[in-house]
């Protein structure tokens, strides 16, 4: 597993969303985004993370930044997801892990014992310009907002 690091170009991607409607990367040009992988909606570290960005989005959207979620979820899942916790971002399908591959986050995992493919928890902030910014892989699922936005604040 190689994750794309700061400084290089996002991969331009297109992923269906929780209303099964077509998204692009290219659709936020202009904007940061935050494009953070997430293993599987309404699992408890997901949806503690998950709510962490929703409860800071006005904090987000004062800094410019849209939020995407991508996991390996299929995308009749993923309304569930929003309505169970009530979040006002967007999240994407990647079954095929695609997306994932080509952002370096897919590769060998370990729990309990056990070794298996799957997707890493790792965010990355993409600037205006389509360039990976920086990227968020050490973080507890209750901090991860926390951590984005001190990055943000320091850096504007």
């Amino acid at each position: 597993m190689k994750t794309l690091t700061a400084g290089t170009p996002a991969p331009a991607f297109t992923l269906q969303n929780q209303n099964d409607e077509p998204v692009s990367l290219a659709d936020f040009k202009g904007k940061k985004v935050l494009v953070y992988f997430y293993p599987k909606a309404m699992t408890p570290g997901c949806t503690v993370q998950a709510c962490g960005l929703r409860d800071s989005k006005a904090e987000l959207d004062a800094l410019n930044v849209e939020v995407l979620g991508v996991s390996i979820d299929p995308v009749k899942r993923l309304p569930k997801f929003i309505e169970r916790d009530n979040l006002n971002f967007t999240l994407l399908s990647d079954e095929d892990h695609a997306v994932a591959e080509q952002f370096g986050v897919w590769g060998e995992k370990k729990f309990m014992g056990k070794v298996y493919d799957g997707l890493h928890r790792i965010s990355f902030l993409i600037n205006e310009d389509g360039v990976i910014e920086h990227v968020f892989n050490k973080f507890k699922t209750k901090d991860h907002h926390e951590v984005v936005l001190k990055f943000l604040k320091e850096n504007r």
